[in-house]
């Protein structure tokens, strides 16, 4: 099997920030479970960054989906933060499929200076294993399926209790640092947190590319005090979910991915869905998806209705959503996997490039659609 190329921050490129997983080391961390056989071939190695995923076929037929962490990024108190809410979300009736434990009852494994999960497969098919995130929904009917997901999701998570994940986390959908009301103090005193951040903040730039944030701040600003606080899934875009057909009309079986989870509120995790999922950041230039966006927006409030105050969070959410992920971004490229080039990208294209976006015409332009849009939706019964 070919290794396959990984998903960069310009589109598929060859090199992997993180080594292949062997068959070996599928064997070694799988015998700490009780199963019925042991590894034999490895089907498929995920092209996603940040970990390493991979297939495992058992030798009686049997197929685990196996993850590999840098405990740098991801150790073993992150993942039990990421495998509560994904316990609770699965009681609550969510198709989350929940890690599998090891005999000393342990859902992470730790071994050769790594951590792991062990999951069975999902159901259902992944139809956008291929695609990268910030690419739209295939078609209306399956982002108007997503949003009525990403509502249940929603109003599952209302009645889980955990607090906000800790500062040092690294590449969470977190909004620690654009909910604090100077935008200047919460960067800095959140980018504490994250290596290598400070140097950023001492650069001469940062006074100058800080501005083009300060006035979405302002917009938020006084929405502040009504933020309710809630726990979301922070990435969701389609190729975290499975689907139960190729049809235009399937449904959504599966959720995963919840690394990127946090305790934020249900309009900031829609404003993430929005950003994810309905421009076209990869492309030359960014276009809109405007039906399959209208239909995430439909979908969504079909469900759970936002309140007006939500409404405008959602609208001064989004041009900020990215901004610490960008930044955590910047971080992780730096320090942990020394890609300088794609640290810049980060920055330059993904953090200022963005808000300088929304800054122009189209930007402005898909703003004033949302308010609009958002102020005519007709609450559900």
């Amino acid at each position: 099997m070919a290794a396959p190329g990984q998903f960069g921050v310009n589109g598929v490129q060859t090199e992997r920030h993180w080594p292949l997983l062997t068959l070996d080391e599928a064997g070694y961390v799988l015998e700490r479970f009780t199963l019925p056989s042991v590894p034999d071939t490895l089907l498929w190695h995920g092209q996603r960054p940040f970990s390493a995923t991979a297939l495992v076929k058992l030798t009686n037929g049997a197929v685990l989906f196996l993850k590999r962490h840098d405990p740098r990024l991801r150790d073993q108190s992150a993942l039990m933060e990421e495998h509560a809410f994904m316990t609770h979300l699965a009681a609550q009736g969510l198709p989350v499929q929940v890690p599998l434990k090891d005999r000393a009852g342990s859902s992470v494994v730790e071994e050769n200076g790594w951590t792991y999960e062990v999951f069975r497969p999902l159901p259902g098919l992944d139809l956008y294993r291929d695609v990268q995130s910030w690419e739209p929904f295939f078609c209306v009917e399956q982002a108007h399926t997503a949003g009525r997901t990403l509502a249940h999701l929603h109003l599952a998570a209302k009645k889980y209790a955990a607090t906000v994940r800790p500062d040092n986390r690294l590449l969470l959908s977190s909004f620690q640092a654009i909910t604090y009301p100077d935008l200047e103090t919460g960067l800095a005193r959140w980018g504490k947190s994250q290596p290598g951040l400070n140097t950023i903040f001492e650069t001469p730039s940062w006074k100058q590319d800080l501005k083009s944030l300060l006035h979405f701040h302002d917009r938020l600003k006084p929405l502040l005090p009504d933020i309710e606080p809630l726990w979301g899934h922070g990435d969701w875009h389609p190729s975290n979910q499975f689907w139960t057909s190729r049809e235009p009309s399937a449904e959504i079986c599966g959720i995963f991915d919840f690394g990127m989870s946090d305790q934020t509120c249900a309009a900031y995790d829609l404003a993430v869905a929005i950003e994810r999922t309905a421009i076209t950041w990869l492309a030359p230039n960014y276009m809109v998806a405007w039906d399959q966006l209208t239909a995430l927006l439909t979908g969504y409030q079909s469900i759970n209705s936002l309140s007006p105050t939500d409404r405008k969070l959602v609208v001064a959410f989004l041009p900020l959503v990215h901004v610490e992920f960008a930044l955590s971004e910047v971080s992780y490229y730096h320090t942990l996997v020394h890609d300088e080039a794609s640290a810049t990208v980060a920055y330059s294209d993904y953090l200022l490039g963005h808000a300088h976006w929304f800054a122009g015409s189209d930007g402005q332009a898909l703003l004033q659609w949302l308010e609009n849009t958002l102020e005519q939706t007709i609450p559900c019964p």
